[in-house]
This record gives C-alpha cells, sequence and structure tokens, in this order.
C-alpha cells in the first residue's frame, strides 16, 4: 500500500510540474530531499515553490511550516492537491 502511495504521490508531481512547464517555468523535483517542497518552478519573472497533496490539503503544522518558509520578494509559495480522478489540481497560494 505504502509503495503505491509513493507511486501516486511521484505522479502527481510530474502532473504539477508539466502545468508549470506549460507554463514557461523551468522546474525540478526536490522531493526526495524531504524538505518542505517538492517542486521548485523558476520562470522569467518569479519562483515557484509547489507542495503536492493527494486528495488532502496539509495539515496545520505542516501549513505553518510552508507559510513560515522564508522566501525572497519574487517567490510564490503554493500547494497542489490532486483529487481522484481529477484532471486538474485545487491551487491555494500561501
Amino acid at each position: 500500500m505504502l509503495k503505491n502511495a509513493k507511486a501516486k504521490g511521484t505522479r502527481n508531481e510530474h502532473r504539477s510540474m508539466a502545468i508549470l512547464e506549460a507554463a514557461g517555468y523551468r522546474c525540478t523535483r526536490s522531493a526526495a530531499s524531504l524538505g518542505e517542497w517538492d517542486i521548485v518552478g523558476i520562470g522569467s519573472t518569479d519562483v515557484v515553490l509547489v507542495q503536492v497533496k493527494s486528495n488532502a490539503w496539509p495539515g496545520a503544522m505542516e501549513r505553518r511550516a510552508l507559510q513560515d518558509f522564508a522566501v525572497p520578494p519574487n517567490t510564490r509559495r503554493l500547494i497542489h492537491r490532486w483529487r481522484d480522478r481529477q484532471r486538474l489540481p485545487d491551487v491555494q497560494e500561501l
């Protein structure tokens, strides 16, 4: 079961990267580092940090850690929540 959940998370990270790349960002996955952010996207005018979730939003403690993460002024912090059988994620900006 854990293996399937990990595969689902990886698949959703790649789906989020495809959306960002289509919008002009160069992306890299940082999920293996077990840090706060799963994806770092660099655009021509800004940087996006994305936490990718499957079905549930982050809990209160995780959300607080994401909000408190210090970033430069031109950086956006996003949460992509992929619900089962949805074509696009629900997106929240912190």
